[in-house]
């Protein structure tokens, strides 16, 4: 049985990671947020000390370690710009770290959080769960499978957030990384790890509440479309009452994936746990590119843009 801590436990995610934790059969000793509702904790780890300021769990860990009982795993689930800060404090505990995407947003850290990794000999692990998604396996042994051959790839993802979404540190590029980073890193590295390193990165357009562009990979042409707009839904998803609308069709074929979702955290940390999970250099190539994408200046309705793409 793995010892755990959590930072940033009162977020959407968490219970998520809760939940994977409580299942692969391990403990969660401590937790922290600024947020002090945390009845959800009783569902699955009622006994785990609590935290309002993460200054208290680094000392109750560094106690914890002097003891003779440290933290194995620190699980981050904080704003994306703090991420770096906990890696190095989950590290810097003698712990592993358990991070949710994106691993970090600028380039930079990357180096950095690699430098602490080989000081201290502790992981780096990140939840990059739609490489274990049944239908994205199954594409990928495709691809693999084709050789050479170049594919047509549309990819969209609309996902609607209401008025408070720009108003939170989600709202906010340097906080969030953008819309691209913050709902779209998932997507991006998906078709990197199944078609290809970059080759070619065209921006059309960029937004605070969506984003659209052209990737050449080494085996796809990727139109790609994020939103956080409720009015770019299409009528399939408007009419069966959806707020959420996720599409990839490669070569004209649709490439299902709405569903199976629900247990690929539990399914991510079961590798995690036996060693195999993925680390800083399988998120680099996604990060990067997304650090490219906010810094390339749109080009507008020009080129391969993605159909879904209407700039009023």
């Amino acid at each position: 049985m793995k010892r755990f801590a959590l930072i940033g436990s009162a977020g959407y995610i968490a219970e998520r990671h809760m939940k994977a934790i409580k299942e692969t059969g391990n403990d969660l000793i401590c937790a922290t947020d600024h947020f002090d509702v945390m009845g959800r904790m009783d569902s699955y780890f009622p006994d785990a000390e609590f935290f309002l300021e993460v200054e208290n769990l680094d000392k109750y860990m560094d106690d914890m370690r002097r003891e003779g009982s440290p933290i194995d795993y620190v699980t981050i689930c904080t704003p994306n710009y703090m991420h770096p800060s906990h890696i190095r404090l989950a590290l810097r505990n003698g712990a592993n770290a358990i991070c949710e995407k994106p691993l970090v947003i600028y380039p930079e850290d990357i180096h950095v959080i690699k430098d602490i990794e080989n000081e201290t000999g502790k992981k780096v692990n990140t939840i990059l769960q739609l490489r274990y998604h049944p239908a994205i396996l199954s594409l990928k042994k495709e691809i693999d499978e084709g050789g050479d051959k170049i594919y047509d790839i549309d990819l969209c993802y609309i996902t609607t957030r209401g008025k408070w979404y720009l108003k939170s540190w989600k709202g906010d590029v340097q906080k969030s990384g953008g819309v691209a980073t913050n709902i779209g890193i998932h997507f991006f590295d998906m078709i990197t790890w199944i078609f290809g390193k970059v080759k070619k990165n065209v921006v059309h357009y960029y937004g605070p509440d969506k984003a659209a562009g052209f990737l050449q990979l080494e085996r796809g042409r990727v139109r790609w479309f994020l939103s956080l707009d409720y009015n770019d839904l299409p009528l399939v998803a408007t009419d069966n009452n959806m707020r959420t609308y996720r599409s990839i069709t490669v070569n004209g074929k649709e490439i299902e994936f709405s569903g199976g979702f629900t247990d690929l955290h539990t399914v991510s940390y079961q590798h995690i746990l036996k060693g195999n999970g993925y680390g800083i250099e399988d998120a680099k190539e996604s990060i990067i590119l997304t650090d490219n994408v906010r810094n390339t200046k749109p080009i507008g309705l020009k080129g391969e843009y993605h159909p879904y793409l209407r700039i009023t």
